[in-house]
């Protein structure tokens, strides 16, 4: 098939290696390093029959991405000696999230925590060329803020007053790359189990994706795994005759009999009864309406198994 297509690998830009010894061990692909580490039998990978090989496979940000990316925040510091704090932050913020983003899929929390220490010596010289004359401790009280969570956090001020602060690395969480299980497919009507990855169905309403994927197909009730087919309804975690917000983070995806439990629970049940019509069905403005079999739904649950592509629903009732 090569030979067919005229494609042909580069001899400059080939070389055959091992990944685990030798004298430059592993390789580069696409800015990651690819290489086997030895390591111990509890820190060792297992072959199929479940014995330690001995080594461990670590994906990193190669040493060539690292220099580049150093290079590019060492000139943006540089082209902005003379400008004022937040302009530098606005510039150099698109670029830590971008290059922390493409690689957080890898090993890099300890190449994130390195590159936040070298982004820090730079931002200090930065500060001590525009005043000569001051202390370190001075440049670094004027440009830095110390909080609990984080010691140090680089922050300014727009014109409008707006306070900005600076990404930080090691502030990207690593999201490891999972496997798609055997003989599953886009296409299987299996929405449920896409929806948990991507975070996104065209069956689905966003929200529920959404809930779906940061809650990895768990109930928040139980801890139990949606399953195709299973009812789901979007709550409220502190409801809103207690206070509760119609904000993300107070949003969960519960089972419908879960539901149930926690309104009753919850004491937000008679908030829920307040709001159906005269002949107990659910008003307009309800939150949860009882068919003909007794099942308690909300008026937007999205049902997990449809024939047919439906386009997503504006939005998910909550309780």
């Amino acid at each position: 098939m090569a030979k067919s297509h005229g494609v042909r690998t580069k001899a400059r830009k080939t070389r055959i290696t091992h990944t685990l010894n030798g004298e430059e061990p592993g390789f580069d692909f696409l800015g990651f390093n690819i290489r086997q580490y030895p390591v111990g039998q509890r820190k060792s990978g297992k072959n199929s029959g479940g014995k330690p090989l001995g080594y461990k496979t670590l994906i990193k940000p190669s040493k060539k991405s690292i220099e580049k990316h150093k290079k590019r925040l060492s000139e943006v510091v540089t082209k902005h000696k003379g400008a004022p704090q937040f302009v530098l932050i606005q510039n150099l913020n698109p670029i830590i999230k971008g290059w922390t983003n493409y690689f957080r899929c890898g090993a890099s929390k300890e190449v994130f925590s390195e590159l936040d220490s070298y982004l820090w010596t730079i931002l200090y010289k930065w500060a001590k060329k525009r005043h000569p004359k001051k202390t370190g401790k001075w440049c670094a009280k004027k440009y830095w803020n110390v909080n609990q969570s984080v010691k140090w956090q680089f922050t300014g001020k727009t014109d409008a007053g707006k306070v900005i602060t600076l990404l930080r690395h090691s502030d990207t969480e690593i999201v490891r790359h999972i496997k798609v299980r055997g003989a599953t497919s886009p296409y299987d009507g299996n929405l449920t189990y896409w929806s948990t990855r991507l975070g996104r169905s065209p069956e689905m309403s966003a929200r529920v994706a959404e809930l779906l994927k940061r809650q990895k197909g768990k109930c928040n009730w139980y801890g139990l795994y949606f399953r195709d087919g299973d009812k789901m309804e979007v709550d409220r975690i502190i409801p809103k005759s207690q206070g509760g917000k119609d904000i993300r983070k107070n949003w969960q995806l519960l089972h419908l009999h879960c539901h149930d439990e926690k309104t009753a629970k919850d004491g937000s049940l008679c908030t829920k009864q307040a709001e159906t019509g005269p002949h107990g069905n659910l008003s307009k403005q309800g939150s949860s309406a009882h068919d003909k079999g007794g099942t308690t739904e909300e008026p937007d649950e999205m049902k997990i198994s449809r024939p047919v592509l439906k386009t997503p629903r504006g939005g998910d009732s909550l309780a």
